[in-house]
């Protein structure tokens, strides 16, 4: 990642105004490059989806992104993005956000890392943040009970619509 982009370098600041094509692309070559080491490919569909995923910092359910693949010619029928999510999710190149029912493009591909995943309630903008320290006291505390997987998700208001609800 670039050190001067805060949506990847910074935790949390996808809210911030950056470089967005430059995070993208950033973030699918390194998609590419953890598929290519462990002989895995990005088919087209696949490409297209984790492609869709990189184009803002939101979370879209499965039918946004059929739609869009649809309206591209990949097909019309629920299996093609929820095969192409789940293989995007299964090799930790997105992320789904429960409270939302939908995913995101993991802005930390091939790194081991505890995400925390704060959303806007009012724009539906998601930001990963790295959950480091609050898995190492979620590990602490669980007294021997072996933490595999751990996502948080905080509800709140980006700054931009913070700002928003100020001036209204």
């Amino acid at each position: 990642m670039h050190d001067d982009c805060p949506g990847c370098a910074a935790p949390g600041l996808a809210f911030a105004p950056h470089d967005h094509a430059r995070c993208a692309g950033d973030v699918m070559a390194l998609a590419e490059a953890q598929l290519a080491a462990s002989g895995q490919r990005l088919t087209p569909v696949r490409r297209r989806t984790l492609e869709i995923l990189l184009e803002s910092h939101r979370a879209l359910g499965a039918y946004d992104v059929l739609e869009r693949l649809a309206a591209e010619g990949y097909g019309r029928q629920p299996p093609v993005a929820y095969r192409a999510l789940e293989f995007l999710e299964e090799h930790g190149l997105a992320h789904r956000i429960r409270r939302l029912n939908a995913f995101t493009a993991c802005m930390h591909p091939g790194e081991a890392h505890a995400p925390v995943f704060l959303i806007c309630r009012a724009c539906q903008s998601v930001s990963e943040a790295e959950g480091a320290p609050v898995a190492a006291t979620v590990a602490h505390a669980a007294g021997g009970f072996a933490v595999e997987r751990l996502t948080i998700e905080a509800l709140g208001l980006c700054p931009a619509c913070q700002e928003e609800a100020h001036a209204g």
